[in-house]
């Protein structure tokens, strides 16, 4: 395969990800400074803080508003990655690829990009935010499904896949790192009403309330909310999930040749395999996840060296 083509495979997926992650904080976001007396701004600069797009914001919007955050990350032209311009750049990879992906993985992402091309601030605040990211995630699913049942299983599909799971590994690791702070200390939250609502919004932006629920049978715990997150083989958005995708697909890139890309991502995949939350939460969950963060790009990195165009 060209590296060309291998590129815009990885970034097709990679993007289309990217915009349901960012889908999902907005939505996540909304509801906490819903239920937050007075600390609604609070949650919208958070939420900045967390995509380290405070100076981008402040230099095209300054102060910190709901709407001004919503448009932002949803219909900014300027923000290469808001909504608009991830699922931009996903259906621009795909437009290179028409004669490599199949008709029904076009149309699903083209009919995508023609809803929202157009669409502006009046008619975002008119459908509401909530609405339109549930339209985004759903549009998101839809892509992965065609993908996943039209594709062939083969070195395109493992390219689309790469740029998936490594996008959402850094999106899982980012939220986590927002709450830090309180997973180390044992979530002693003055309000537990409060915590409660709060967990479960970081379940939910991450698809993960129900799979909680299911797996521990109990409150929601910050702990616990860690440990699904980061080592759970069987949660699709954990840290251990999302490597074990990426070297997957990368021993089968690989097809018995030694590649360093496969083996970063199977050398950190191991510490997750075996590695314990205790351990982990002792050692520092920020540090951890800074960790993290270094790893995903690294691996990143490599993957151009190994396959796609050098930039």
């Amino acid at each position: 395969m060209l590296s060309r083509t291998a590129d815009n495979l990885f970034w097709m997926g990679r993007y289309m990800e990217r915009a349901e992650n960012m889908a999902r904080i907005l939505d996540v976001t909304q509801r906490l400074s819903l239920q937050t007396h007075g600390g609604a701004h609070a949650e919208w600069t958070a939420m900045l803080a967390l995509l380290c797009a405070e100076e981008a914001y402040a230099e095209r919007h300054g102060a910190v508003t709901e709407n001004g955050v919503a448009a932002f990350l949803t219909l900014d032209r300027g923000n290469p990655s808001s909504i608009w311009s991830c699922v931009r750049a996903a259906r621009e990879n795909a437009r290179s690829l028409r004669a490599t992906i199949p008709v029904e993985m076009w149309e699903s992402l083209n009919t995508t990009w023609l809803a929202l091309r157009d669409l502006d601030e009046t008619a975002l605040q008119q459908r509401g935010l909530r609405e339109f990211s549930d339209w985004v995630k759903e549009r998101s699913h839809l892509f992965r499904g065609v993908a996943h049942a039209t594709m062939l299983h083969n070195e395109a599909f493992a390219f689309t896949r790469l740029g998936t799971f490594l996008e959402r590994a850094d999106n899982t690791t980012r939220l986590l790192d927002t709450k830090h702070y309180v997973v180390e200390a044992g979530g002693k939250d003055n309000d537990p009403a409060a915590a409660y609502y709060e967990w479960g919004a970081l379940l939910r932006s991450a698809g993960a309330f129900r799979a909680y629920h299911q797996t521990y049978h109990d409150v929601i715990t910050p702990a616990r909310v860690a440990e699904l997150l980061v080592l759970r083989a069987d949660m699709p958005r954990s840290l251990r999930f999302c490597f074990d995708k990426v070297t997957e697909n990368l021993t089968a890139l690989a097809e018995g040749r030694p590649l360093e890309s496969e083996r970063l991502s199977g050398e950190f995949g191991a510490r997750l395999r075996y590695g314990r939350m205790e351990r982990i939460l002792n050692a520092g969950l920020h540090d951890f996840l800074e960790e993290v963060l270094d790893r995903i790009a690294a691996v990143g990195l490599q993957i151009s060296r190994d396959f796609l165009m050098i930039v």
